[in-house]
């Protein structure tokens, strides 16, 4: 979202004093040299310096405020962003497990009256316990 900038231009040290002399010329009041008139000019120099300051440090305020303000909604899209999904392996199923366990057991060189006995002996201990 691109903000229009509406830069005001600069004014120029005679602008005010020239537009405050045309209004006063138009109410009847003419300025003339002289200590009045060079007290009013410089009092319009000097405002137009302040203003011309004033309008240079809001742009840059503007600027900075702008910066810190994208930096904001960076932050808080990536703290409310969704997370993407976390891919997990499927244990192995039963099947999967007693066929690697066979595997095992007839890789290992034992005829099985081993296995099967210690597997009578967990689930003799295991129905025990549930009572």
């Amino acid at each position: 979202m691109q903000r229009q900038k509406r830069a005001m231009k600069p004014i120029e040290k005679d602008e005010l004093f020239n537009h405050v002399s045309g209004f006063l010329k138009t109410r009847g009041i003419e300025l003339k040299d002289g200590s009045y008139a060079n007290r009013i000019q410089k009092t319009c120099s000097l405002m137009a310096d302040a203003i011309n300051l004033g309008q240079q440090g809001f742009e840059r305020a503007r600027t900075e405020f702008d910066k810190r303000l994208d930096q904001l909604r960076q932050v808080i899209h990536e703290k409310t962003a969704p997370n993407p999904p976390v891919v997990q392996t499927s244990p192995p199923s039963t099947a999967e497990a007693a066929q690697t366990a066979a595997e095992t057991q007839t890789s290992s060189g034992s005829t099985g009256s081993a296995a099967r006995k210690s597997q009578r002996k967990k689930t003799k201990h295991s129905k025990s316990r549930g009572r």
